[in-house]
């Protein structure tokens, strides 16, 4: 795939739209690599101009300020802040709810002011715009999906509509799980315990929450978390039902479904 850089824009003169946030997660785990490319199809498919930082972008410093190691998160946020404010961006855009939110209520302590949005309220708002165009008989008309609520997009930013809305555009069954929206049940990933040791006891977050999702009888397990995505999947597999339940980000879910579009393998 073909992605600007914003050094290459930059050089050009030129301004994008928006700044896409890959995260470390979208650019390094291969699960979810796909969720970046299905973002980025659709970002190509309807002719926003966006760029990414690429080999510049470094993590946002998340996992070490909430491990408690606030003396290397201030070092990478400088540095992403003195990057980010030498290229003027204004507006960031992110599939990862854990940038989304020190981006925009932590990073404007340090000096770096943007407008961050969600991968899940961007698309919402392509939706509405009609910017986005879905085929009249998608690929998950009737189908159940379950949505699962990321911990830092619904409790932490009151994100809840926004996703839940990408998903009835598809035309599909949505289905809630008893634990949700603000009462909604972690993945188990958050507060960097995904790169801790386990703690002992009875069973493990993803698989509670996983278990809960499958008794919701659905097909299709949504997140807009690539942390969530991970745990869920985790799940899935541990309950041998992989082969029945799929766990797709919403972009992912969205891609497949773009009118005049097809790109076999792409997802």
């Amino acid at each position: 795939m073909q992605v600007p850089l914003m050094s290459e824009c930059f050089a050009k003169g030129e301004e994008p739209e928006i700044l896409f946030w890959v995260g470390c997660s979208g650019s390094f785990d291969q699960r979810a690599q796909r969720i970046t490319r299905a973002f980025v199809l659709i970002l190509q498919h309807i002719g926003i101009r966006y760029a990414i930082l690429g080999n510049e972008e470094m993590c946002t410093g998340d996992p070490a300020r909430r491990a408690g190691n606030e003396f290397l998160f201030q070092m990478m946020a400088y540095q992403n802040i003195r990057l980010l404010n030498n290229y003027h961006i204004r507006r960031i855009v992110t599939a990862c709810p854990h940038c989304f939110n020190i981006l925009k209520n932590e990073y404007p302590e340090l000096g770096g002011n943007y407008e961050v949005i969600h991968h899940s309220v961007f698309l919402q708002q392509l939706l509405h715009e009609g910017r986005i165009r879905l085929k009249e008989s998608g690929s998950f008309k009737g189908k159940k999906i379950v949505y699962h609520d990321s911990c830092y997009l619904g409790r932490a930013n009151g994100i809840y509509e926004a996703p839940r809305k990408v998903l009835e555009a598809l035309d599909a069954e949505l289905i809630e799980m008893k634990r949700c929206r603000s009462k909604g049940l972690c993945c188990g990933a958050g507060g960097a315990q995904m790169f801790k040791e386990e703690e002992k006891g009875t069973t493990r977050i993803n698989f509670e929450r996983t278990r809960e999702a499958l008794d919701t009888g659905a097909g299709i397990v949504a997140s807009a978390c690539p942390f969530c995505n991970t745990m869920l999947t985790d799940g899935v597999k541990h309950e041998e039902k992989e082969d029945q339940v799929k766990v797709m980000d919403i972009a992912e879910l969205i891609a497949a479904d773009l009118a005049d579009l097809s790109v076999p393998g792409i997802l």
